[in-house]
């Protein structure tokens, strides 16, 4: 059976989170077509991984033979959400755009699957291929034409490493404006964000069941 690894960063839990609402609907939509399925789940806010430390860096370029006891270990807890990467048929993230660039929390989890010579870095990366679908939810819009187009370093950045530097096939989907109904004066854009918060959903539950269907083929 497919398995799907799903990453949340969002800091707040469940309804209140726009992209958690966004990647519930997809993952509601996988597990609908494999019920069966795996699903292994980080909440990388709640449980966040550990940020990248010299030992587990250098870990990665020497021999492991020649690793002392704190490269072994923090090289270990690597392998683990690497291998997790590397076994899963899709993955999903929700990624929220704080301060014009992805959580922290999320930082560190790529910080420590990216693996040159394994996950990166290769004419083959280990996990090439995959097909990774990213809510890129922000509280405002950053589209081409718009004043902050330019300061979208959320997207930008994460093509670069999943797409460019992991090898997979990447996919967005962008809720925007999620600050409209809280921030009085983005009032009028409220109706604008309802749209994009429905196109989302749909393109979620689309996106869900459509790669579980192909992976089922």
């Amino acid at each position: 059976m497919a398995t799907l690894l799903h990453l949340d960063s969002s800091v707040f839990p469940g309804t209140a989170s726009a992209s958690r609402t966004v990647t519930d609907a997809f993952r509601a939509a996988w597990q609908e077509q494999h019920p069966d399925g795996t699903v292994i789940y980080r909440d990388l806010a709640a449980d966040p991984v550990p940020h990248i430390t010299a030992d587990a860096h250098l870990a990665g370029f020497a021999d492991p033979a020649a690793h002392t006891p704190a490269q072994s270990a923090a090289f270990a807890a690597r392998i683990a959400l690497i291998e997790e990467l590397e076994q899963a048929d899709a993955v999903l993230i929700g990624a929220p755009m704080y301060n014009f660039a992805i959580p922290s929390t999320l930082k560190a989890w790529l910080d420590n699957v990216i693996l040159i010579g394994r996950t990166a870095g290769v004419d083959a990366p280990s996990a090439q291929g995959t097909p990774v679908t990213v809510v890129a939810s922000r509280g405002g819009s950053y589209a081409p034409g718009t004043p902050r187009a330019g300061m979208d370093h959320v997207q930008n950045y994460l093509e670069s490493v999943l797409r460019d530097g992991l090898g997979l096939e990447l996919h967005f989907i962008v809720p925007e404006l999620t600050m409209a109904p809280s921030n009085p004066a983005m009032s009028d854009l409220v109706p604008l964000y309802e749209t994009s918060r429905e196109a989302a959903l749909d393109a979620a539950r689309t996106k869900g069941k459509e790669l579980a269907a192909r992976l089922a083929a």
